[in-house]
């Protein structure tokens, strides 16, 4: 659910509207779908980091 919000909040940003015309839902939805996706791929595929050498145990 938050990889959703953020994108909505992001097409919110990027797009200049709070809440999209109707007749721009579409578009709209479709951006959210798409970033959502593409943010839960990222996430999905990173590796974890390893923390600094001389940290101790």
């Amino acid at each position: 659910m938050e990889i959703r919000e953020a994108a909505f909040q992001f097409v919110r940003k990027i797009s200049g509207y709070r809440k999209p015309s109707q007749a721009n839902t579409s578009a709209f939805e479709s951006a959210i779908v798409e970033i959502a996706v593409a943010s839960r791929k990222l996430l999905l595929s990173l590796k974890p980091v390893k923390g600094p050498k001389n940290q101790p145990a």
